[in-house]
């Protein structure tokens, strides 16, 4: 305990044994409530020292996090869509796509790039390039077939290294895809960069949609922005007739609106998007004029919009 909180407690316990000269209720309840909030200050300031400060990656304007709750739901191929997707609607912007899943990377299948990428002077690794968005990721790194047997320590120094040991500059939007969950990889992405927004990914099912709420939760209380949500498999077009069949529920659609988030797009259960990943080449590349590529579209729209807003005004955080 300071000497300068013990003179200002002596004192004030005075005062008031002036006022009730035998010892009483009050006196103990003033002393332990003065005792107690001077710890949490304490503690609160020993946490927030120890603490990373978040510090900016070179050359990198703004960071957009891809994420979901559940894996599955058609998350990294969202965010390969979407990182394509905003380099052809503003050409003259760059932009980078990182692969954060250490263990299942999957952007090097998706964005069909299958090499090692080369080192610098200053010894940093030279993203690989496709559809005019820079790439990186654990999977350039690691033969296809050898699995990543790491604990939490390695898996966070090699994210580091994926982000600071990067030849990036110059990046105007770099879109991270994260792993499923809330975990090391979030926290740690969180606490280290700044962060513009994140874009929350599920399917229509209750159970999907239960831990993207946990996922929204956990941004919230970070105080980073959710953008919004993207629907995956939302529905499915008749082979015969063309209908659209959709695939969710009533208990879904209300869990959705308690969310309390904008939902960007809905994407339908299609195989172009399928095949597209499969193949290497995004749906937005492949069939241009489909409605699910202008859906990526509309969403790329709405993401350039929001952070030129943020630009000129730190206090936007809609969209």
């Amino acid at each position: 305990m300071s000497t300068k909180f013990s003179m200002t407690l002596r004192s004030s316990v005075k005062v008031l044994q002036s006022k009730f000269p035998t010892p009483n209720y009050a006196i103990h309840t003033f002393v332990a409530i003065c005792q107690q909030n001077h710890m949490k200050t304490h503690q609160a300031d020993i946490m927030a020292r120890g603490l990373p400060k978040r510090k900016k990656i070179d050359g990198v304007k703004h960071i957009l996090l891809v994420a979901s709750g559940k894996g599955g739901v058609g998350k990294s191929t969202t965010a390969v869509n979407i990182a394509v997707s905003l380099k052809n609607e503003d050409p003259s912007k760059q932009v980078g796509l990182l692969d954060a899943d250490v263990f299942g990377p999957s952007i090097p299948l998706m964005m069909n790039l299958d090499d090692s990428p080369l080192l610098t002077k200053e010894n940093l690794m030279v993203p690989l390039q496709n559809y005019g968005v820079k790439c990186m990721s654990m999977g350039f790194l690691v033969n296809k077939d050898s699995p990543v047997i790491w604990r939490g320590l390695m898996v966070m120094q090699a994210l580091d290294r994926l982000l600071r040991q990067v030849s990036w500059d110059p990046v105007d939007y770099l879109v991270i895809d994260t792993p499923p969950g809330t975990g090391d990889t979030h926290l740690s992405l969180i606490q280290n960069v700044p962060i513009s927004g994140a874009l929350l990914v599920t399917t229509p099912q209750t159970a999907a949609l239960q831990v993207t709420q946990r996922g929204a939760n956990m941004f919230k209380k970070l105080d980073i922005p959710v953008l919004g949500i993207i629907q995956n498999m939302t529905s499915v077009e008749c082979p015969k007739c063309q209908n659209e069949v959709r695939l969710h529920s009533k208990a879904a659609n209300l869990l959705l609106e308690n969310l309390g988030v904008p939902v960007l797009a809905d994407i339908p259960l299609d195989n172009d998007i399928s095949q597209g990943s499969d193949n290497g080449i995004p749906v937005v590349v492949a069939s241009q004029e489909s409605p699910q590529a202008k859906s990526y579209k509309a969403v790329a729209q709405k993401i350039i919009k929001y952070l030129n807003d943020k630009e000129n005004d730190p206090v936007t955080n809609k969209l």
